[in-house]
């Protein structure tokens, strides 16, 4: 796939083999603050599951299962992040948003305006007409990000999200196209 989203300041693209490294750093100086809320960034992480992910991303946007993108500085291709969207539910047209920015980037709206380019690319390129945010209930960095970028808050969820391995209640928010 050779989509690009871009604002003033970031560009989306799907990830390509030579961003492993980009990956890795930006998991490996983000760990305190992401694996708390995502089990996929945890202590041990290594360069092969960068390589792992990356490689199987192509795959997972050809069977339209989940589109994964990389969040760029659009004048340096510094990388700042990850975008998703995943849980594609084609009968009803529904998808889940994902989000993580790593954390010397955080606090410029970057994890917003990267959400909010992805609803776009969902809604009038994959054809979807709802997507959801789910955030762990003392996730309030995830939620405001949910909030600004237009997404409407439906409710808690009671366990459930499994991070840890632990059953946790959910912030639901949904996004439509109407919202943007």
């Amino acid at each position: 796939m050779e989509v690009q989203l871009t604002t003033d300041s970031l560009l989306l693209r799907p990830f390509r083999d030579d961003d492993v490294s980009r990956l890795y750093e930006a998991v490996r100086e983000s760990i305190v603050e992401v694996s708390p809320w995502l089990s996929w960034c945890h202590q041990d992480y290594s360069i092969e599951e960068s390589r792992e992910f990356i490689s199987s991303r192509a795959r997972a946007a050809a069977s339209e299962e989940w589109y994964s993108f990389g969040i760029f500085e659009k004048d340096t291709h510094r990388f700042l992040g990850g975008v998703g969207l995943n849980f594609i539910n084609r009968v009803h047209r529904i998808g889940n948003l994902g989000y993580w920015v790593r954390t010397s980037a955080v606090g410029r709206g970057i994890a917003t305006k990267a959400a909010r380019l992805m609803a776009r690319f969902s809604f009038e390129q994959v054809g979807l007409h709802r997507l959801e945010i789910l955030a762990a209930v003392p996730n309030l960095a995830s939620q405001r990000v949910a909030e600004k970028a237009g997404a409407v808050r439906e409710g808690v969820l009671r366990k459930r999200l499994l991070i840890g391995g632990e059953s946790q209640d959910a912030v639901l928010f949904s996004l439509i196209p109407e919202d943007l």
